[in-house]
């Protein structure tokens, strides 16, 4: 150990700004792998529904202000998508998992009590056979029955809400934690006061946007006969995706040639489309982040190649009175792992600092300290692999050529 600091006391200049360049690289490759990873994650999460096996339409220009001629209507599209060559079932809802558009209200956990209230809670509606349809897994309780499904629609008034409800996991443990949410009781309406018992829990189901304030499944299901202005979601037989979204919009349109369907998608791609974004930023941060390292190696490279030549006459004199080639290996490895540890070291400072600022700034998640050890294992291995090439042609020196040299 105090040969290799002394001998690298002789180079300060050069040791400090290397292991500052380890350092920067830390701090930027230890975010950079943890954003990465958090956006895997979350590309890989389970929307909870049958992604490929659903198609799903939107149309708009119904009259929903004349009476019963919106229900009409309803009844008519469906029958009619029923009839498509391989579809399977159908139903209307509110909103799908990452399609968009999505309805949220608060709930509480004491009727009418605005402190026990947690906001911001995803509302799913959906007709008899929603849960069949869509492929969503009930994990506790039961699906809903028939006489539970009623005709409501929030945004009229008059209209008494279901009494039952099934919710995420999510929401069972924020609104219970550690407690067993069947037969268990919470309230929505702006006051709090219309009570909805929990019959199911479902481990997983995406809601229509993930955003901070939302989360990413933290809602709950309510059975209704019909949602009138909503998705129309089809379950298809495989293979049969792309004619049922080819042929569903003339379908809709026979029934009323007045208006227009908005949106017609395989649910797989709408998935796929949710996380574009998501996928343009992992390969840009892994471009970087290959950059970045790929500049690293390279100032060690450059580093150590230089003080093998510089050293030629010391390695000579090490190799005539005893020391083996992997002891000159070793020399120059562990050298090379004290500096990037300095380096490591302050990075790991840097990098805690960079999610910080980012957290404040973007809203990004906090970094667990593991990522830290990632981040440094993976400049460790890189400086390892960096400084071998020159290590080996340290090693290599014969003695009798080394001391020629002086």
């Amino acid at each position: 150990m105090h040969p290799i600091i002394s001998a690298l006391k002789h180079h300060k200049t050069t040791v400090v700004l290397v292991a500052l360049e380890i350092a920067l690289t830390c701090a930027i490759v230890t975010n950079a792998l943890f954003l990465i990873g958090d956006r895997v994650a979350a590309i890989r999460a389970p929307t909870g529904v049958s992604d490929n096996e659903l198609v799903w339409a939107q149309t708009s220009g119904l009259d929903l202000g004349q009476g019963g001629k919106a229900g009409d209507d309803t009844a008519a599209d469906m029958a009619a998508l029923q009839g498509m060559p391989g579809v399977e079932s159908v139903v209307t809802t509110s909103g799908l998992p990452l399609s968009g558009d999505m309805f949220s209200r608060s709930v509480y956990r004491r009727s009418g009590d605005k402190g026990s209230s947690l906001d911001n809670v995803v509302e799913y509606m959906g007709s008899p056979g929603m849960l069949r349809t869509l492929g969503i897994k009930v994990s506790e309780g039961r699906d809903f029955l028939p006489k539970e499904h009623v005709d409501y629609d929030p945004f009229k008034k008059g209209q008494l809400p279901p009494t039952v409800a099934i919710i995420t996991r999510t929401l069972a443990e924020e609104l219970w934690p550690g407690q067993d949410p069947l037969g268990k009781t919470f309230w929505q309406d702006s006051n709090g006061k219309d009570a909805l018992q929990v019959v199911g829990v479902v481990d997983h189901l995406l809601n229509p946007q993930i955003n901070n304030a939302q989360g990413i499944d933290r809602s709950f299901i309510l059975p209704v006969a019909m949602v009138r202005g909503g998705l129309y979601v089809l379950r298809v037989k495989p293979g049969a995706r792309g004619a049922v979204k080819r042929d569903l919009p003339e379908v809709l349109t026979r029934i009323d040639p007045l208006r227009m369907v908005t949106e017609d998608h395989i649910y797989s791609d709408t998935v796929s489309d949710f996380y574009h974004g998501d996928r343009a930023m992992i390969w840009v941060l892994v471009v970087v982040t290959s950059c970045l390292l790929a500049l690293t190696a390279l100032g060690v490279v450059g580093l150590s190649s230089f003080w093998v030549q510089q050293r030629t006459r010391q390695i000579g004199i090490r190799r005539a009175i005893g020391a083996t080639r992997r002891d000159i290996l070793r020399y120059f490895q562990f050298e090379n792992l004290l500096i990037v540890t300095a380096g490591i070291v302050i990075g790991s400072l840097g990098a805690v600092g960079l999610n910080l600022w980012l957290m404040q700034r973007y809203e990004l998640a906090h970094m667990p300290l593991a990522w830290l050890a990632t981040g440094a294992v993976v400049l460790w291995l890189l400086g390892q692999l960096a400084v071998l090439g020159p290590a080996l042609r340290a090693a290599r020196v014969p003695p009798v050529v080394a001391t020629r040299s002086v």
